[in-house]
């Protein structure tokens, strides 16, 4: 730590503070400013961890075992042997959960690394020790929400308890990363920041790092660095580096998407120094979900420049997953994996899609995702559009005043005008071409 920080102590407050202000819980929670600005300070190697295997099934089904290994190998082949991806989190309650972590173990995968995840109670450590992994998660709740109001407990009591578990698993080599439960409602200098310190000091006696997961439980936190504590993902983050000595490759970012900032919060964590960013598959978890994991690995090749040893393409792979083998129903809008993500509708779109998909595509989706850039025939689409989807399909060239084009327009605009609603599929358009173009119909 460095010994120019001032010495935080903790607050055994006789009532819980609330932060009535914020979250008055009659009203939708209220942002507070106090026009104070920290500095960014992007971390040096910033990283994903997963908890697709945790958090990611608490909001579905249970994942099947032969399902949690598939993707659980379809990350390692999406982050290509560069750590980018650098840790999964696994349940080890039930045989099951066991039987899961075993499995993905014997791939021999070097990323992501397995790890496990526990309450702060000694029995559940056990469950580290019996399956030899190198590193848990605890969970630390640190918010008056938790400690008084479900916990039953003083701020003291639970800290108290927090440590013993971490001394446990300190005492056994095993890793220890405290889930800072709730942060975002969380007394920051009064509880966080005096426990950051005493985890920090566990730490350096016994020679092994002590991660901080900062836990934005209920999707509170925004991302602007004048917004007050404990809201502020800026101040957090900055904050435990330079008042609780935290170094910023200790700490970890995991939010919920309550209120739509599932990903630009854990963007900003990493640039004010905050060294992993936690997500799920898809972003399912919890409630609305947590940061999907492909977006930020886009969102990293945005930051740090594109990765020629990350495979993005199987990104494309994992959305098919989803949808073939477990029976997912993506969204059709859902970035980067929904079947519309790169599908314009709008005949002036087509039209420029035409003389350069750089015009309204965001990247080269095929090149990168394995994704053809797509046109939906619906009302809208034109002529334009129809020959796109046939110079897509077919690898023409045609003018769009072609007499069969325009027959296949006329079928479109008359499906239309019969009060059709939605979008021609595929399946159809192929038989049309095949009826103007008197060719066989495509499979």
């Amino acid at each position: 730590m460095n010994q120019d920080t001032p010495e935080y102590e903790l607050k055994d407050v006789p009532e819980p503070n609330l932060y009535r202000d914020m979250f008055s819980y009659n009203e939708l929670p209220k942002v507070t400013f106090d026009g104070e600005c920290v500095p960014m300070a992007p971390a040096k190697d910033m990283r994903i961890t997963d908890t697709t295997f945790r958090d990611g099934q608490q909001a579905r089904p249970p994942y099947t075992v032969q399902q949690i290994v598939d993707l659980y190998e379809l990350e390692s082949r999406l982050d290509g042997g560069t750590g980018c991806i650098r840790q999964s989190e696994f349940f080890l309650y039930s045989k099951k959960d066991r039987e899961a972590v075993d499995r993905c173990r014997e791939l021999g995968r070097k990323f992501p690394e397995v790890t496990g995840w526990i309450r702060a109670v000694k029995s559940d450590f056990k469950l580290v020790k019996d399956m030899k992994l190198p590193e848990t998660g605890i969970l630390t709740s640190c918010s008056d929400y938790h400690i008084f109001l479900k916990l039953r407990k003083t701020r003291k009591q639970a800290m108290e308890q927090y440590l013993d578990v971490v001394k446990a698993a300190l005492d056994t080599g095993i890793r220890p990363r405290c889930h800072l439960e709730d942060i975002t409602r969380a007394d920051f200098y009064g509880f966080v920041v005096p426990f950051a310190i005493e985890l920090n000091k566990l730490g350096e006696s016994y020679g092994i790092d002590v991660k901080i997961r900062l836990c934005d439980t209920m999707g509170y936190a925004v991302p602007w660095p004048e917004a007050e504590l404990p809201r502020s993902t800026p101040k957090l983050v900055h904050g435990l580096i330079h008042d609780a000595g935290v170094r910023g490759d200790l700490l970890e970012w995991h939010g919920h998407n309550d209120f739509h900032k599932a990903l630009i919060n854990p963007a900003t964590a990493w640039l004010y120094g905050c060294a992993a960013a936690n997500c799920s598959l898809l972003g399912i978890g919890e409630r609305t979900g947590n940061t999907p994991l492909e977006g930020m690995i886009v969102e990293l090749a945005q930051l740090r420049g594109h990765n020629p040893k990350v495979d993005y393409s199987v990104i494309t792979e994992i959305g098919e997953y989803y949808r073939n083998q477990i029976g997912f129903k993506i969204p059709h809008n859902f970035p980067l994996v929904g079947r519309d993500f790169n599908t314009t509708r709008a005949g002036i779109h087509a039209d420029g899609l035409i003389k350069s998909q750089e015009i309204y595509t965001a990247f080269d989706t095929e090149k990168i995702l394995n994704r053809r850039v797509g046109v939906a025939i619906t009302d809208k689409a034109g002529a334009a559009g129809i020959k796109h989807w046939i110079d897509t399909n077919y690898g023409t060239n045609l003018p769009k005043d072609n007499p069969k084009l325009q027959a296949i327009r006329a079928k479109v605009e008359a499906a239309y005008e019969a009060g059709r609603c939605t979008a021609i599929s595929d399946v159809e358009m192929h038989a049309w071409y095949a009826e103007a173009f008197g060719t066989p119909v495509k499979d």
